[in-house]
């Protein structure tokens, strides 16, 4: 039996959202990061590259359009998407909102460690 059996939120309550940013973080130990994120209309997250981790994005609320590379992917409640580290990205919300969850493998933090001998 594990030591953690895991945790339910019903995130329903929480939407429709209003205001940029992230809402809701899952806040536990382990090695997975989950966010919920809110973008108000036309609002985006702008261009930039994951280096570090997979990510899934995953529709909640409103409507949304996630451009990875050159392909535009409309995304909505219940829709996911894989967007690949290394990937350049930007997320745009519809003319309502967009709410989304971000998961992916928690990064690991800067280390301390000897420099070059």
């Amino acid at each position: 039996m594990s030591q953690h059996d895991g945790d339910r939120l019903d995130l329903r309550p929480l939407l429709p959202l209003s205001g940029d940013g992230v809402h809701w973080t899952l806040e536990r130990d382990g090695d997975l990061n989950v966010n919920l994120v809110h973008l108000d209309p036309g609002h985006e997250v702008g261009d930039h590259v994951n280096d570090e981790v997979d990510v899934l994005v995953v529709g909640l609320d409103g409507t949304g359009v996630t451009v990875v590379g050159d392909h535009h992917h409309d995304l909505g409640p219940g829709v996911t998407l894989h967007v690949p580290k290394g990937a350049r990205r930007l997320i745009r919300a519809g003319g309502l909102g967009f709410s989304y969850l971000t998961v992916h493998r928690r990064r690991t933090g800067p280390t301390i460690g000897s420099g070059p001998a």
